[in-house]
C-alpha cells in the first residue's frame, strides 16, 4: 500500500536546512579561534565556547535528522515495491537496516536508493535520462565526504593544546563546515525530488508501473 511521504520531507528538509544554518554558525566560530589563536603565543586560558556550543547543537539536530530521514527513506522504500517491485535489492526492511552495517553504510545505502529511484521515474525501464541519478550521486559523494571530513577535522581540532594546533583544527572545521552546507543541500535537493516524483505516480499524474 502506498503511502504518502510528503509530510516527513518536509519536516526532514526542515531539519537539514537547520544544519547547513548551524554549519554558518560554526564556520563563524571556527573563524573566530582561528584569528584569536594568531594573536596568542600560546592556548593558555583559551575558551572556545562558540565551537562547543555549536557542535553540541548541530550533535542533536543531526540525530533528530537520522531518525526522520530513516523514516522517510523507509516509506519511500515501501512506495518503490509497489511501483516496481523487481528494481529493489532485498526487502524493506534494509532501507534501515542498511545505514546501520559497519564499513557497507559507506555505499549499501546508496544501492537502495537507487532502486527506489528508478522505480520512482516515470517510465522505470527507460533510459532514464530526463531523471537521471546524477542528484543522487552528488549527494551520496558529499554525503560520504563530510561524514569522513567531519570526523578527521573534529579528531584534529579535540586533540589540539597549541595555539597553531588550535588554529589549523579550526581551519579544519571551516572547511567541513562549507562541505556540510554543500551536502546538506543537496540532500534538501534529492529528498524533494524523490518525494515529488512518488508523489506524482501515486496521484495518477503518471502512471504506476
Amino acid at each position: 500500500m502506498l503511502r504518502n511521504p510528503n509530510g516527513l520531507s518536509y519536516a526532514v528538509v526542515s531539519l537539514l536546512g537547520a544544519i547547513a544554518l548551524s554549519d554558518v554558525f560554526l564556520f563563524f566560530s571556527a573563524l573566530h579561534v582561528r584569528l584569536l589563536m594568531a594573536d596568542r603565543p600560546d592556548a593558555a586560558g583559551f575558551t572556545h565556547a562558540g565551537v562547543e556550543a555549536t557542535t553540541v547543537v548541530q550533535g542533536l539536530l543531526g540525530l533528530a535528522t537520522q531518525v526522520l530521514f530513516v523514516i522517510w527513506f523507509f516509506r519511500v522504500r515501501r512506495n518503490a515495491g509497489v511501483f516496481a517491485p523487481d528494481l529493489q535489492r532485498g526487502g524493506p526492511g534494509w532501507a534501515i537496516g542498511a545505514w546501520f552495517v559497519p564499513i557497507a553504510n559507506f555505499w549499501w545505502p546508496r544501492s537502495v536508493a537507487a532502486g527506489i529511484w528508478r522505480a520512482s521515474r516515470r517510465d522505470p525501464y527507460g533510459d532514464g535520462k530526463e531523471e537521471s541519478l546524477a542528484l543522487l550521486n552528488w549527494w551520496w559523494t558529499f554525503f560520504v565526504l563530510t561524514s569522513l571530513f567531519g570526523l578527521f577535522a573534529g579528531a584534529v581540532y579535540d586533540d589540539a593544546d597549541e595555539a597553531a594546533e588550535f588554529a589549523a583544527g579550526a581551519g579544519l572545521l571551516m572547511g567541513w563546515a562549507v562541505v556540510d552546507i554543500v551536502a546538506a543541500v543537496l540532500a534538501i535537493l534529492f529528498v524533494r525530488r524523490l518525494t515529488s516524483m512518488q508523489h506524482a505516480k501515486a496521484t495518477g499524474m503518471i502512471p504506476a508501473a
